[in-house]
């Protein structure tokens, strides 16, 4: 038996030919507008009826039909121009009895474009009577029963283009997408900073404990690895001798899918020479709060019940003083594997049986700590053991001039004094690749020409990632990371 979508399917397919022989192309070509629905509704949404009668205002727009009520030689539809919509009027002694007719075959979902003038009905609503009327596209698959509140998470992100029609709200977290990474870029840009693009398949990949995806090129016979961050590249730029770069653009992480993950997402990397974790700590402060004034008119904004303010100073806090300030616990854990075993297990931790003090401490730091941060809060000063590119801080070596900033209860950057020693650096490599062998595919990979580079000899310098997803998601309201992607990952469609 077929179902209500296919039998309407094949009707609209029958009525392709139907088109033709009115001949009406089903799928048009070039068709110009005069003006966005946008910014009609701006322009003209409050203006009064008589007003717009005695100024008599023509219009020529496109959109798809997303509402649709016929009255015999009359008919009301809704035309959907991106996220707004307006009301079109088809009457038959204004169209006239061809292009009457062609209204009447128009189905919800189908494109076309719209000549007339602007009025307001009895009911008050702004609509454009049209004088002539242009078929640009038939729309073959109906759209989904209810679909105006389409709301099944599963359809909304496998078939988004579904979702933009049906939630026009949803284009809205997408223009804020696009400006908040148009202002960054101009942010970067007037501060001094160079756009760059470094390589997305490497041969080592590196910048972050990540496990990476691998390719193979068979030209060259090699495996390739997807990036996992740009990091090891640009201060290659910085050895060459720039002082100030940036890239946005896509990292991949063979990692898990959830609200807060996605194996393929973006970020923002920039490098300073001459400069250290606290000149970050500062810009990243002015940069959020110039968007949050740019974006919402305000240094607050709204996430999830909380109100957030990104006005500077953000508190800072030193990363041991954070686990004991918000679990009350004893300095002496800071010191003792077993009272920090003890600490992990009465706070209801799994610890693995070979973890490292520091490893037992991370663990209580990210399962206690994290999601408490609702303001935005740098945690500091993190420990070498976790941290395989940061510089020693001078003061202690056991630790590192490192940041990363947490709002909403979520990491949105990670920043730090590069290290720039190579010997130093070529230490650490060999202890990640200790980690390696004994198992653990997320250490980092040992990178020669890294290693030749910072020989070369690199200036004091601060870099710094920015989560992109993560940062939309706080600035449009949204509590999962697919509702920031256009089209996120998902498990395979299964067969129909």
């Amino acid at each position: 038996m077929m179902d209500e979508s296919n039998e309407q399917r094949t009707q609209r397919i029958q009525k392709l030919d139907l088109l033709k022989a009115m001949g009406v192309q089903p799928y048009g070509t070039r068709f110009e507008t005069t003006h966005r629905v946008e910014c009609l509704l701006a322009a003209h949404g409050t203006t009064p009826k008589d007003e717009l009668e005695q100024r008599a205002i023509d219009c020529r727009i496109a959109g798809r039909i997303v509402a649709l009520r016929r009255f015999g030689k009359a008919a009301f539809a809704s035309l959907q121009d991106g996220a707004h919509r307006l009301q079109v009027y088809l009457k038959k002694d204004v169209l006239g009895d061809e292009a009457f007719r062609l209204s009447q075959e128009l189905d919800l979902g189908d494109w076309i474009g719209a000549e007339g003038r602007l009025f307001r009905t009895k009911t008050d609503e702004l609509t454009v009577e049209v004088r002539t009327l242009t078929f640009l596209s038939k729309g073959l698959h109906p759209l989904p029963e209810k679909w105006h509140g389409l709301t099944d998470i599963e359809t909304r992100y496998r078939q988004r283009y579904v979702d933009l029609i049906a939630n026009p709200n949803v284009h809205a977290v997408f223009e804020t997408r696009s400006r908040i990474m148009a202002g960054i870029r101009n942010y970067l840009t007037e501060h001094g900073f160079l756009e760059v693009e470094t390589p997305m398949m490497q041969p080592i990949p590196g910048g972050a404990t990540a496990r990476p995806f691998v390719t193979h090129h068979n030209a060259l016979n090699t495996n390739l690895y997807l990036r996992i961050a740009p990091e090891l590249y640009l201060k290659r730029l910085i050895v060459g001798g720039f002082r100030r770069v940036f890239e946005i653009n896509r990292n991949f992480r063979n990692e898990g899918i959830s609200t807060i993950h996605n194996p393929e997402f973006t970020m923002l990397e920039f490098y300073q020479a001459y400069a250290d974790y606290r000149d970050l700590m500062a810009l990243t402060e002015d940069l959020f709060d110039t968007l949050a004034r740019a974006l919402l008119g305000a240094a607050t904004l709204e996430y999830q019940g909380h109100e957030i303010n990104m006005a500077p100073p953000w508190r800072r806090l030193p990363y041991f003083e954070a686990i004991v300030e918000y679990n009350a616990l004893d300095r002496t854990v800071l010191e003792d594997q077993a009272a920090a075993t003890s600490a992990a297990r009465q706070l209801g931790l799994d610890v693995p049986k070979d973890a490292s003090l520091v490893g037992i401490l991370n663990v209580i730091f990210e399962e206690t700590v994290e999601h408490r941060l609702t303001q935005p809060t740098f945690i500091t000063d993190y420990p070498t053991e976790i941290s395989p590119l940061s510089r020693r801080k001078d003061a202690d070596p056991h630790l590192t001039d490192r940041f990363e900033l947490f709002i909403a209860g979520r990491e949105l950057a990670n920043g730090f004094s590069e290290l720039n020693d190579p010997l130093d650096q070529r230490q650490r490599f060999e202890a990640q690749a200790v980690q390696r062998e004994a198992g653990d595919d997320e250490a980092h990979y040992f990178d020669e020409d890294f290693l030749r580079a910072l020989e070369y000899g690199m200036p004091p310098t601060a870099g710094e990632g920015i989560g992109i997803d993560r940062l939309v998601m706080l600035f449009t309201n949204q509590a999962s990371i697919r509702d920031v992607i256009l089209f996120p990952q998902l498990r395979p469609e299964k067969p129909l």
